[in-house]
Formats: C-alpha cells, structure tokens, sequence
C-alpha cells in the first residue's frame, strides 16, 4: 500500500476543504447524502427481534435500498421487481441470511445473501454492503465497484483482486485494508466510513 500518496492526497484535499466535510463547499453534497436518518432506520427496522416478522424485514430492507443515494436507479427498480415476485418461503429466506449479516454469522450471512441475490442477477457489491454499511457506519463499508478498483490501483495494493460477484473474502480483506489507510488520515475525512471512500473517490479524480 502506497500511504505517501494517500498523505499527498489528503494535504491537497484539505488544502481546498480545511475543514474536511464540514466544510462550507461541501454542504450541499453532505446535506444530500445525510446517512444518519437512514442509519437510524435501518437500526430501528432490522433490530434483533423484529426478525421474527420476515415481512416487516424484507420491507425495510426494500426501504434502505429504495432511500439510499448510494444504490442507482436501475438496481432500485430490480431490487423492487424482484421482491414483489417473491413468496413468504422466499422473503423467510432472505430475511434468514440478512440476520446472519447483521446479528449472526456475518461470512455465512454475506455468503447466503450473494446466493440467494444470485438468482435474480441481483448479488451486487451495492446492495450488500448498503446494509451492512447503514447497520453501522464506523465499522462497516460501501462498496462501490468502481471506486473500489480504482483504490486498489492508485494505493498500490497488490494482494488483493477485485471481482464483480461480491465474496465475504475479498470485502474482509479490503476493509482491513480501509481501516489501515483511515488510521493514517484526519478524521474531518474519516468521521463516517462512506465519507473516508468518498474522500479517496475525489482525491483520485
């Protein structure tokens, strides 16, 4: 990992941006983005015990996707395409593996999600790790494809190989990687781990 470029990166960032995101040029992009409404939600709506309803988790879950800026248009329509196809067996399925995600066995969970995703086209980085990231933002990332290959490329980080069907594999050894770089830089840049990919995102640009 090159860390001589990520400190060159933030020395040129925090040059235009003293203040990180909280800075003033920055408000209007923060001001939509704004991930704590839906950190609370995914809180609230996915807690332990509400698994006990699948319904009312599959729901929520539609809801993340459906409200996060994070997810595209086109995953957004598929996501509710596919979920409006689903029968009760099914949605006890998904809500199953999404526990395991979020209160589990997270390998198992992000494993059973990628398989059951996969049936209709749908085991994308992006609707993975928007749950996972939501569900708790200072531990957890969102994997946007592009910004992640791009991250492996400028930093020099050679051990690791970026493939389109998402793997708990690669997702644990990357955030290793994530949270080593982010140990290395202000935390006006680092506060919320979105805004930390976000910040590598625009210094590459």
């Amino acid at each position: 990992m090159n860390l001589e470029k990520l400190k060159d990166m933030e020395a040129e960032f925090l040059t235009f941006y003293p203040t990180g995101f909280e800075d003033a040029k920055f408000f209007p992009t923060m001001k939509k983005f704004n991930p704590s409404k839906l950190e609370e939600f995914t809180k609230e709506n996915l807690k332990k015990e509400n698994f006990s309803n699948p319904n009312l988790v599959v729901d929520a879950f539609f809801k993340i996707i459906q409200k996060s800026v994070l997810v595209s248009l086109f995953d957004k329509l598929k996501f509710r395409d596919m979920l409006a196809n689903l029968t009760s067996y099914e949605k006890d399925m998904l809500s199953i593996e999404l526990y395991e995600l979020l209160h589990g066995n997270q390998k198992n969970g992000f494993e059973g999600l990628v398989e059951f995703l996969a049936q209709y086209n749908l085991a994308k980085w992006t609707i993975i790790s928007v749950v996972l990231y939501y569900n708790d933002r200072q531990v957890e990332y969102f994997i946007k494809p592009t910004t992640t290959k791009n991250v492996l490329k400028y930093f020099e980080i050679k051990d690791l190989v970026y493939k389109p069907t998402p793997s708990f594999e690669f997702y644990d050894a990357y955030k290793k990687v994530l949270n080593e770089m982010k140990k290395n830089v202000d935390k006006s840049v680092s506060f919320d781990n979105a805004a930390f990919t976000g910040f590598l995102r625009i210094g590459m640009e």
